[in-house]
């Protein structure tokens, strides 16, 4: 997983407004790497708000957005601002989860700019347009999310909701972790049209939860859980007939 910080040198905005205390987390809801046959599961189950790079940025809020850094994680649903690309695009492409740290509103006079003065505004990217207030926060929202995933446990992998059966409930099924403080797995999920998990329970079984909800009305998700209590990225579902 990678969370990358490209442009997050200021918090003042083009019009000279401030917003020194939030960070945009851009983050991609359908893979790029996605195959022609993934595509085809994610349009039959739905999915296209559940990409692994999406749960990345779920966690980050969950973990850095707090009194502790003092920032508000703004997430924002795309891959990039429109029309725009950078840094975290390449890991994308190669399958890995990534999301990229962007300042709340740009300055454009003061990013890829020869310094120059033009019609008495100052162009270019120098020391004094910096905020090193907002620059230190955005690096503690970072090493929140960064100390939080090398102690939580890792994402669930071979999460598969049964379909074997016709049922209105839900089997939830997974591998087994390794991790040899692993206590147990939680099990989530929200309805189809909210952005963020809303319901927990822990799972009754080691690789394995019945839900008596049906999986045609919402989106599940399991995660796994420490000794000491950390939480992992939540990993989306896929079928398993």
């Amino acid at each position: 997983m990678s969370s990358i910080n490209d442009t997050v040198g200021s918090s003042t905005a083009d019009d000279g407004t401030r917003d020194p205390y939030t960070v945009r987390l851009f983050a991609e809801g359908v893979p790029t790497s996605e195959t022609p046959e993934e595509a085809a599961v994610r349009r039959s189950v739905g999915g296209e708000n559940d990409a692994p790079s999406r749960q990345l940025a779920r966690f980050v809020r969950d973990v850095a957005d707090n009194d502790a850094t003092g920032m508000n994680v703004r997430v924002v649903h795309r891959r990039d601002r429109y029309l725009r690309g950078g840094d975290h695009i390449p890991f994308l492409e190669r399958g890995r989860p990534a999301a990229r740290f962007t300042e709340p509103a740009e300055d454009f006079a003061h990013q890829h700019q020869d310094v120059r003065v033009e019609d008495g505004r100052r162009y270019g990217d120098l020391p004094e347009f910096c905020d090193f207030g907002y620059i230190a926060r955005v690096a503690k929202v970072n090493g929140a999310a960064l100390w939080t995933l090398a102690q939580a446990p890792a994402a669930p992998s071979g999460v598969r909701i049964l379909t074997s059966a016709l049922t209105n409930a839900t089997e939830l099924v997974w591998d087994p972790g390794t991790e040899p403080d692993l206590t147990g797995h939680e099990v989530v999920w929200r309805e189809t049209t909210a952005p963020e998990w809303t319901h927990v329970v822990r799972a009754t079984g080691a690789t394995s939860h019945h839900v008596d909800l049906s999986k045609d009305n919402l989106f599940f998700g399991v995660r796994a859980v420490n000794r000491a209590g950390h939480r992992g990225p939540v990993t989306f579902r896929v079928p398993q007939r």
